[in-house]
């Protein structure tokens, strides 16, 4: 069984600001819009890290699932973790394992050479947990949820390559790490004192919930070309800056020297 962190998925009340933000401080270029997450009443833009995603959605009508998150949020948030499984077999496996742990698939939809199957958050604690499949199973090819393979041209990489970690906090971060590798079907390690569980590419980290938040997707790592160029960049935005963090959109992205 393989797992690959492919997307992340930030929920915004508006998605320009943060598109922008991400843009002028990363050096992020926009790759792809999605028109078809209207169906869920959101508006959506892709920005392209390497051969990841940072997606930014916000709602466009009352009543949707990402609005509610955000009033129980009290703003932007991390919203879904995104990883590309690298057969069918293992996305079944996967399916079989949320079953057994009683986590609902809120949404799936087979398009023949993809198939893509998210887990309801509610279930899983802290975010969505989305498991595509995708025909060829390339951790670094075509992504149908960026329009296949129009994103690479678009691709900028001069102060990001790459997203290494996802941080999920609760106020049992053990009973949550332990729950979501049942259902990824991978062994949970202690790795500097905190659970962890080890994808392909990244890892996915649980850390205990510093404030009143609910259970949530807090934080993101980044490898990046030149941290000290990101800092003053968003120092000048007048964002908040804790060490060597930047928070964008209520999510704290925390910056290591690529090497």
């Amino acid at each position: 069984m393989s797992l690959v962190l492919r997307q992340i998925c930030l929920v915004s009340r508006d998605v320009a600001p943060v598109v922008r933000t991400l843009r002028d401080v990363f050096g992020l270029a926009p790759v792809y819009v999605d028109e078809a997450v209207g169906t869920y009443g959101l508006e959506n833009t892709l920005l392209g890290v390497g051969t990841q995603f940072l997606e930014v959605v916000a709602p466009v009508r009352p009543g949707t699932a990402a609005g509610r998150y955000l009033d129980r949020m009290g703003g932007g948030s991390g919203y879904m973790v995104i990883c590309q499984a690298d057969t069918r077999a293992t996305q079944e496996e996967i399916r079989a394992n949320a079953a057994a742990q009683g986590v609902r698939v809120a949404e799936e939809r087979d398009a023949g050479s993809y198939r893509m199957m998210q887990l309801h958050p509610g279930d899983m604690g802290a975010s969505f947990l989305s498991v595509p499949w995708v025909e060829g199973g390339d951790a670094e090819g075509t992504w149908p949820f960026a329009g296949v393979n129009g994103w690479r041209e678009k691709v900028t990489d001069d102060l990001v390559t790459a997203i290494t970690a996802a941080e999920l906090r609760s106020t049992d971060p053990d009973r949550l790490a332990a729950h979501w590798g049942a259902v990824a079907g991978l062994p949970v390690e202690t790795v500097g004192c905190l659970p962890t569980i080890r994808l392909r590419n990244a890892t996915l980290r649980f850390a205990e919930t510093r404030d009143t938040h609910p259970d949530c997707l807090a934080g993101l790592d980044l490898s990046v070309r030149d941290r000290r160029a990101i800092l003053d960049r968003a120092e000048a935005l007048g964002l908040p800056i804790r060490k060597q963090e930047v928070e964008i959109c209520g999510v704290r992205f925390a910056l290591t020297e690529a090497e």
